[in-house]
């Protein structure tokens, strides 16, 4: 299949095709792959297998040691350490100089694409808050004597924004944003708050509420009411329907929300558009794009599915696909767990659905993370309840207790106050008609009678919040796993709920 010719979008991709091979090719883990500088692009799709960052993680090591011309040209002392969403463990991935022009580019192609939805430069008069983790990069103790550096990606971009940038919008300040807690650091914010005029604000929405929580206690109704000059918030990362309304209120009225799709592999997508109309795919950024249909996707045999992946050309609206990149951090034809579905191909344009390995099959029902985000959100909505966090795992049949078939546990924590306040019983049969409605796969499993209705747990305060610090997640870029195939969270909330009870 050749890359075709879908105008500005296909001539970006053809464009960093042809330069990462070219530097892909200097690098010996590729040469010895079958990467030439003109290696036309059905031969890449043949010889180079899909990768995945533990297949990449010993060719990794060896650069963090120092090691010159693994996976792209020179020596790499920065890494972007992951937050670990999915598998539990954080990984580094290499930013090359290559890598870090690509980030500050799209990030203020990101800022200009919003100026011209809001018809308005006027985001550049004010300050650019960021509630994120610290700025700070931590010495990798394995590469020494070689020295090699990680930290958050969002750590890694503020470290190497130009001084003048830094001088007239970067916030809150080095010294506030370099506090490891995130209690103490909200408040520190809190107190600077009024100091200074914030026109941009970004970070993870449950964080951003947390921030709005402290600012009300000093007495602020929203952030307008501190900030008027406030007109952009800045998300990612998660879902922001559990949020959304919430958010609305707490920003205040004005406030544009501009979504992002941000990965510390590459920066992949952002809003150019209304919200419903997807994200538009960075296509013409130095990173190349390929997506592998998840009706093909296996985890144990992914380096045997690169002929399966198709590139940009080849992807049609609504289907859900792995996202595969290739970069210029080094990594060629990289599965990096993320699955999205095309809302339309002229402009490209995406949703995130979730990850590879964060979904509900354990019964063949094929439920992704953003099938039960939706479905939650429905029906917190038409009730007027505002979610604080949840999780959905599967609970297996035993015939002990008596219960024949498997079903969905969710675990759902919503914001004290709010009206109404259910009981699981209330909420099961709504969610499964939701989810019946959203997904076909669950709708088939319920009336094949493989599933039963799902059993819901509203965990008091605090449950998910011991579960996160528990897990050193808990502030700066770190989302809870909203569902997966195994009960290793749900098990622990347990415990989490137990140890809120005592």
């Amino acid at each position: 299949m050749r890359l075709g010719a879908k105008g500005g979008a296909e001539r970006g991709q053809r464009d960093a095709f042809t330069h990462l091979m070219q530097n892909l090719s200097a690098g010996s883990v590729w040469w010895e792959a079958g990467i030439e500088p003109s290696i036309p692009y059905e031969s890449f799709r043949k010889s180079v297998r899909l990768s995945t960052h533990e297949s990449l993680a010993p060719q990794v090591d060896r650069m963090k040691k120092g090691e010159p011309d693994v996976l792209w040209p020179g020596t790499c002392q920065i890494y972007a350490a992951t937050a670990g969403t999915a598998t539990g463990r954080p990984r580094h991935v290499p930013v090359t100089e290559a890598m870090l022009d690509h980030f500050k580019r799209t990030h203020l192609d990101s800022l200009l694409w919003y100026t011209s939805r809001a018809a308005s430069t006027s985001v550049f008069r004010g300050r650019h808050m960021a509630l994120a983790g610290p700025v700070a990069l931590s010495r990798i103790p394995e590469s020494e004597p070689f020295e090699a550096y990680s930290g958050e990606l969002s750590a890694i971009v503020a470290l190497n924004v130009p001084r003048w940038a830094e001088r007239s919008y970067s916030e809150p300040g080095a010294e506030i944003a370099n506090i490891a807690d995130w209690q103490e650091k909200i408040a520190a914010i809190a107190e600077r708050a009024p100091t200074v005029d914030i026109s941009l604000l970004s970070g993870i929405p449950r964080w951003v509420l947390t921030f709005v929580d402290a600012m009300r206690a000093r007495g602020a109704a929203s952030l307008r009411d501190v900030w008027p000059h406030l007109e952009c918030y800045v998300h990612g990362g998660v879902p922001l329907g559990p949020f959304h309304d919430e958010l609305r209120t707490a920003l205040g009225a004005g406030v544009t929300f501009h979504e992002v799709y941000v990965a510390a592999e590459a920066f992949v997508a952002a809003q150019d558009a209304e919200a419903a109309d997807g994200l538009r795919l960075m296509t013409g950024a130095g990173v190349f794009f390929e997506f592998l249909p998840m009706s093909e996707f296996e985890e144990a045999r992914l380096e045997d599915l690169g002929q399966k992946a198709v590139p940009l050309a080849g992807v049609r609206a609504g289907v859900d696909y792995a996202l595969v990149l290739t970069t210029p951090g080094g990594l060629a034809r990289c599965v990096i767990g993320d699955v999205v579905r095309f809302v339309t191909t002229e402009p490209p344009r995406i949703v995130h659905v979730g990850r590879t390995n964060l979904r509900l099959c354990a019964f063949g029902e094929n439920v992704s993370e953003r099938d039960v985000t939706d479905a939650l959100v429905a029906l917190c909505r038409r009730n007027g309840w505002n979610i604080v966090n949840f999780h959905v795992a599967p609970l297996f049949s035993d015939p002990t207790i008596r219960m024949m078939r498997g079903r969905h546990e969710w675990w759902v924590e919503l914001r004290a106050g709010t009206a109404l306040t259910p009981t699981g019983p209330i909420m099961a049969p709504e969610l499964d008609a939701e989810l019946m409605r959203i997904n076909r796969d669950y709708a088939a499993k319920r009336r094949e009678g493989v599933l039963e209705y799902p059993y819901v747990r509203l965990v008091m305060p605090g449950v998910f919040k011991h579960w996160m610090r528990y897990h050193g997640k808990w502030g700066g870029n770190n989302k809870m796993p909203r569902c997966c195939s195994d009960r290793a969270i749900a098990d622990e909330l347990g415990g989490a709920l137990q140890f809120a009870k005592d």
